[in-house]
């Protein structure tokens, strides 16, 4: 989450506070501060196109372990947890109106020359009324594309568009004023669909406080909402706590860790943004390890990792400099102990040279390189 965007379907509340705003570039945090026409497609025709995502789904599913794991096939198939064992997750998010999400999401697939991992996508706590879904955890469209993906669903405590009466607060939420209306009718959905999801709530809660609430109150939040699910006997969901991993937030992020036993996985936010926050250019490792290190000490040892979001800016002055940024990101995430889904920001950001999309060939081709790599090529089953 970065500074307040126009309201987009698929995204987050306009309304959402920037992390650091007002901030000199000397008190910003490791990683920077927080938040074109239509491109020639690589692959020139349908039966490439067709072979190279028919390539990616062998691979995907492919036996064998990625360089450096032992044991056999079995031993790299995703855990209970959808751990992959073996090496890690590619995942992103696409930016999609809630009907189009199947086709942009291939659309994607065939500029990165492979099939996603993990499909990203965001909801508000609205009632839905009419044809409004925002509120509505797996639309058709997401259940479509989960028939050979993993989900990541972001929930937020917003009702987006909505008055200041509607917004659902923290305290509420725990109260269980919301169970009847939003929180058992969401859950019975998900249980229905019987697949196993990656859900988050309230994804970087540590910029909500305190228009949401106090941290201890967004704690008692996410554990009523996560017992709420168990007592309905939903039993798919995988929870995954994202916070910014910005460190001069570290006392709220402490403080808003709701404990293991209410926690699957644990993912963060860091991006290169360069000109977008004057943060000056940082390198896929630089936007990376401080957070790393910090949630390992700090958070949990041994949960599996996920970086929710990661992508940088492009250099006007150096065109190719994006795609230098995206090849670093095999090697460096091999390095990042328990780090297992990676999932590129394919969009922009509000403000000038806050474009974090990949912005010409050669970074697809760069990006389409690094998630061709065995390690970030694991079985879905």
């Amino acid at each position: 989450m970065r500074f307040s965007r126009p309201h987009r379907p698929f995204r987050r509340d306009p309304q959402g506070h920037g992390r650091h705003r007002g901030r000199s570039p000397e008190e910003r945090p490791p990683g920077g501060p927080p938040a074109s026409g239509r491109r020639r497609l690589l692959l020139t025709s349908a039966t490439v196109v067709s072979a190279v995502l028919v390539g990616a789904l062998a691979l995907r599913d492919a036996s064998g372990p990625a360089p450096g794991a032992a044991g056999a096939r079995a031993d790299c198939r995703p855990t209970a947890l959808l751990e992959p064992p073996c090496g890690a997750w590619f995942g992103a998010f696409v930016p999609h109106e809630r009907h189009d999400l199947p086709e942009r999401v291939r659309a994607y697939e065939r500029r990165v020359g492979r099939a996603l991992d993990i499909v990203y996508t965001y909801h508000d706590m609205s009632l839905p009324e009419g044809t409004r879904r925002e509120g509505q955890l797996l639309t058709p469209e997401e259940r479509r594309v989960g028939e050979d993906r993993l989900l990541l669903l972001s929930w937020e405590s917003k009702w987006w568009g909505g008055t200041k009466a509607q917004q659902p607060t923290w305290r509420q939420i725990a109260a269980g004023e919301l169970d009847e209306t939003v929180i058992d009718v969401q859950a019975r959905r998900i249980k229905d669909y019987g697949r196993k999801v990656f859900l988050s709530f309230d994804l970087e809660m540590d910029t909500r406080t305190p228009a949401n609430g106090t941290p201890a109150e967004y704690v008692r939040a996410y554990r009523h909402i996560h017992d709420r699910f168990r007592a309905l006997g939903v039993d798919n969901v995988v929870w995954t706590w994202i916070t910014t991993g910005y460190l001069d937030h570290a006392d709220e992020i402490k403080a808003m860790y709701p404990g293991d036993d209410y926690v699957d996985w644990i993912a963060y936010n860091q991006y290169n943004y360069y000109r977008c926050h004057d943060t000056g250019w940082r390198s896929f490792a630089q936007t990376q390890d401080a957070a790393h290190a910090w949630i390992r000490k700090n958070i949990s040892d041994d949960k599996p990792l996920m970086l929710s979001e990661f992508g940088t800016a492009a250099d006007p002055a150096r065109p190719q400099r994006q795609g230098e940024w995206y090849a670093q990101v095999p090697r460096v995430l091999k390095g990042l102990e328990g780090v297992k889904a990676a999932l590129q920001w394919n969009h922009r950001d509000p403000g000038p040279h806050c474009d974090l999309a990949l912005a010409n060939d050669a970074a697809w081709k760069s990006l389409r390189e690094a998630v061709a790599d065995p390690y970030l090529n694991q079985p879905l089953r």
